[in-house]
């Protein structure tokens, strides 16, 4: 019997149509509370008895989300330990030398070691470990073409994209509302660029999580009665060079760098 590993797996079983016949918001949250174990697959009424009859019971319950973190680093420390990192030097836009990799991250100075260690003078945590790890395995070496796209218009981004518009652009944006000048501190503090003209957004930065995975935030600031707004691009060739949940997990990541920045300067506190 198949085995369903996490809330997307169990998602894409269901058609998507957000009915609310489970008494759920919307199908992602019926696949959220599945995977916790508050629900059985059985409950959506419009599961098809195949379906029922390969995954039924057989949900790996949740690991904390600390636990799952771990576990994914360790993983991933394992296959880069079986490969060469200096062969995928020039690959991933780093230099190999004293036997690590070096790389630039959000601008900012990273080494690999042999055995998947991080090292950097800034603070790392698991939310950046991943994105790098499993950068320095996939990426295809694709230069950036300089031309955007959403999270959702990515190789395999359209069934996450309500997930990464939840858990990322969102509240990116309630940080932005509340501490504007944060976006454009950010050009210092991570080695930012601003750029002009970009779908007419009054704050345009671009920035280098990964050597060759930039990305867009566009800032639209409150006015005549219209609500801010906030959306994230990738250059297109950002799929070839990661895959699309490390795409996610990036932009995870970023969003609690921006809320630490916040809370250090501005005291701003997290709405719950």
């Amino acid at each position: 019997m198949a085995e369903l590993k996490n809330a997307m797996d169990v998602f894409k079983l269901l058609e998507k149509t957000n009915c609310r016949e489970c008494n759920e918001k919307t199908c992602l949250a019926f696949a959220g509370a599945v995977f916790q174990g508050r629900r059985n697959l059985e409950e959506c009424p419009h599961i098809d008895a195949e379906t029922l009859e390969r995954f039924g019971e057989n949900v790996k319950r949740r690991q904390t989300i600390e636990e799952g973190l771990d576990a994914t680093i360790s993983l991933l420390k394992k296959e880069i330990a079986g490969i060469d990192l200096a062969t995928r030097a020039d690959i991933v836009g780093g230099k190999f030398q004293n036997g690590k990799l070096a790389l630039k991250i959000f601008g900012k100075d990273f080494h690999v070691y042999p055995n998947g260690d991080l090292a950097s003078d800034i603070h790392i945590n698991p939310w950046v470990t991943i994105p790098v790890l499993s950068y320095i395995l996939k990426c295809g070496g694709l230069p950036a073409k300089g031309e955007w796209t959403p999270f959702r218009e990515l190789r395999g981004g359209k069934e996450m994209a309500g997930l990464f518009s939840q858990r990322c652009e969102k509240p990116l944006k309630t940080v932005a509302d509340k501490y504007t000048e944060l976006l454009e501190d950010m050009i210092h503090i991570f080695n930012g660029r601003p750029v002009e003209n970009h779908y007419d957004s009054d704050i345009a930065l671009v920035l280098h999580p990964l050597p060759k995975v930039p990305m867009l935030i566009c800032y639209w600031k409150p006015e005549d009665g219209l609500e801010s707004d906030l959306s994230l691009f990738f250059d297109i060739t950002a799929a070839e060079n990661l895959g699309i949940e490390s795409i996610y997990g990036l932009g995870t990541g970023l969003v609690r760098m921006f809320e630490k920045f916040a809370f250090r300067h501005g005291g701003w506190i997290k709405p719950k």
